[in-house]
C-alpha cells in the first residue's frame, strides 16, 4: 500500500500528513478521506484548478494526464513540471510526496 506525504500547508494540514492508499484511488479521495479539505469547485469533473498540487517524489509513477487535464492545468496557479489535478490523478503503488499550493485560482467564488 502505498505512503503519501502531505507536505505542511499553512490551513489545510499545518503539520503535514502521512497517509495510505489503495493503488487505483484518486488521489483527491485520499486526501479528502483523511481530513484534508483541499478545494475541488466543480465536483471533482476537471473543469476548474482548485484541487491542484504538485507531486514532489514519485510523478513518474503516475499514469500521465490527459489532454483536458494539461489544458486545465495552464490555468493553475504557481503550476510546476510535476503539477497534477488532485482529482485526475490515480494514485500507483509507488509512494509519493505531495505538496498542496498555497493558492488556488477558484472559478465558483471570490475570496
Amino acid at each position: 500500500m502505498p505512503q503519501i506525504i502531505v507536505l505542511p500547508h499553512e490551513e489545510l494540514c499545518p503539520q503535514g500528513k502521512v497517509l495510505h492508499a489503495d493503488a487505483g484511488t484518486v488521489l483527491i479521495e485520499v486526501l479528502l478521506g483523511n481530513g484534508i479539505d483541499i478545494e475541488h469547485a466543480c465536483e471533482k469533473s476537471c473543469a476548474c484548478t482548485t484541487c491542484h498540487v504538485v507531486i514532489r517524489e514519485g510523478f513518474n509513477s503516475l499514469p500521465p494526464a490527459e489532454e483536458l487535464e494539461e489544458d486545465m492545468l495552464d490555468k493553475a496557479w504557481g503550476l510546476e513540471p510535476t503539477s497534477r489535478l488532485s482529482c485526475q490523478a490515480l494514485v500507483s503503488d509507488k509512494d509519493l510526496v505531495v505538496e498542496i499550493p498555497k493558492y488556488t485560482i477558484n472559478m465558483a467564488k471570490e475570496k
